[in-house]
């Protein structure tokens, strides 16, 4: 049986929490119109801490708890909100994207089998020896993925 559907007015993650309002003012200082489903969506991606996860994920806990929204919608919606600097995209595999609610400079381990990535704190590790960046471009950042398997 389905969750019952959150009180979207006032909900917030037990113990956590992303109550809406602070979710319509994440959305308006990135540029985004805080869109009834752009908020819930957002309540589900920023509720719980840094996470990561996949559109699919994130469609799948839409529905547990009845958001009305389509898997095209969160696929938009993600890319709206990488777009705006609010997600950071990892392109783990060639065919599954994962979206991180931490913008801070990290890397991270992938599970193969298990679709789990895992930060690696940024303490731990570092990148050395870049090349020089092709005239008129500069380097963005480095992402390093560790894949582990069981």
């Amino acid at each position: 049986m389905a969750e019952p559907a959150p009180d979207l007015r006032t909900a917030a993650h037990p113990g956590l929490g992303c109550p809406l309002a602070q979710v319509r003012v994440r959305l308006r200082r990135a540029g985004l119109r805080p869109t009834r489903q752009r908020i819930c969506l957002g309540w589900l991606l920023f509720g719980r801490g840094y996470r990561h996860l996949t559109a699919e994920t994130l469609f799948a806990e839409a529905q547990k708890v009845r958001v009305p929204v389509s898997l095209a919608t969160v696929y938009n919606t993600l890319k709206q909100f990488t777009d705006a600097g609010l997600v950071r995209q990892i392109a783990a595999e060639g065919r599954k994207t994962y979206f991180d609610t931490d913008l801070t400079d990290h890397h991270h381990f992938l599970i193969e089998g298990d679709e789990e990535t895992i930060d690696i704190p940024s303490a731990t590790m570092s990148v050395t020896g870049l090349p020089p960046a092709p005239e008129g471009y500069e380097i963005e950042r480095v992402d390093v993925i560790v894949r582990l398997r069981r």
